[in-house]
């Protein structure tokens, strides 16, 4: 499946919309891993997760006019790590908000990359959480991109190669 996020960024790309992009397509064992030192405490819900529906949208020809593509079952949630909701620390207070959309219907995956994105904005968590979690995640979404080209390069067809073929077959007789 094409996204947006698979494109060359042609500007400087906001680092949060790419983790969170990142996040929402990781497998969980990827994300369960990564997150291992910091899934302990019990977070403090904002929103807790929840399924439904959204209507995607496309665009003919990636370019045309929009239009209603179908609904897909998507998880959210939001929260705020519990160690800053306990805290009478009002500066902790404004610790930032971790929101999760997922595709489906895994509760798991989205609290998870809830917690993963809050972490994410704390500086003191960045190095860490970059090397432990985004970039296997990196390299799994650069390792599925890499298949699915390579799977589409084995149905390409080079269609002046055929006609070349087919009349240079023809040329050749008549000479």
């Amino acid at each position: 499946m094409l996204q947006s996020f698979d494109k060359p960024a042609t500007a400087p790309v906001n680092p949060r919309a790419e983790w969170m992009a990142l996040l929402a397509r990781a497998p969980l064992p990827l994300l369960e891993q990564g997150l291992a030192d910091h899934t302990q405490s019990t977070p403090q819900w904002l929103r807790r997760p929840e399924t439904g529906l959204m209507m995607v949208q496309g665009r003919v020809g990636g370019a045309g006019e929009k239009f209603n593509l179908g609904e897909m079952t998507v998880t959210r949630c939001a929260l705020r790590l519990a160690a800053a909701a306990n805290t009478s620390d009002p500066e902790l207070k404004d610790t930032p908000v971790g929101v999760a959309y997922v595709m489906g219907r895994n509760h798991r995956h989205a609290q998870l990359a809830a917690v993963a994105d809050a972490l994410l904005q704390t500086p003191a968590e960045w190095p860490v959480l970059e090397q432990r979690l985004l970039a296997p995640l990196r390299a799994h979404v650069q390792a599925g991109q890499t298949r699915r080209h390579a799977q589409a390069q084995t149905t390409k067809v080079d269609f002046l190669t055929v006609a070349r073929e087919a009349s240079g077959g023809d040329e050749e007789e008549s000479s």
